[in-house]
């Protein structure tokens, strides 16, 4: 079944950066969409970014474009998050996730994009990132 493990949270001053892992096993890597979603204190569930494994498509949400970067090392079954230039508002327990849509890579753009974490069943454990002012 599918396994999910994230790390790489921490404390960093603003300006800083993270790289966060999400290490996959229990099922075909590249048949899926993984990505990250992320809940702040008081705040809903947000997508973060995602990536296709098969062919490195990825979408990121307006509030991070330029500052992090999603990757997959397939042959690691690992997809990172690269987060530079952090801010306090970047303060949340990030969440990954992976998805099999009968829809594909629109299906899963618009479930991030939407915030439909809902409807996802495959979670890793959460890894808290605080970015101090």
């Amino acid at each position: 079944d599918v396994q999910l493990q994230a790390s790489g949270g921490g404390l960093v001053q603003a300006g800083g950066s993270l790289r966060l892992s999400c290490r996959a096993s229990g099922f075909p890597f590249d048949d899926y969409y993984i990505g990250w979603f992320r809940q702040a204190p008081g705040k809903d569930r947000e997508g973060v970014s995602c990536i296709s494994t098969s062919d490195g498509q990825t979408w990121y949400a307006d509030s991070v474009k330029g500052r992090f970067t999603i990757s997959s090392d397939n042959a690691k079954n690992t997809v990172y998050l690269q987060m530079n230039n952090l801010a306090p508002d970047d303060t949340a327990n990030y969440y990954c996730a992976a998805v099999k849509p009968p829809g594909g890579w629109m299906v899963v753009v618009t479930t991030w994009k939407h915030s439909y974490w809902y409807g996802i069943d495959n979670w890793g454990k959460g890894t808290l990132v605080t970015v101090s002012s």
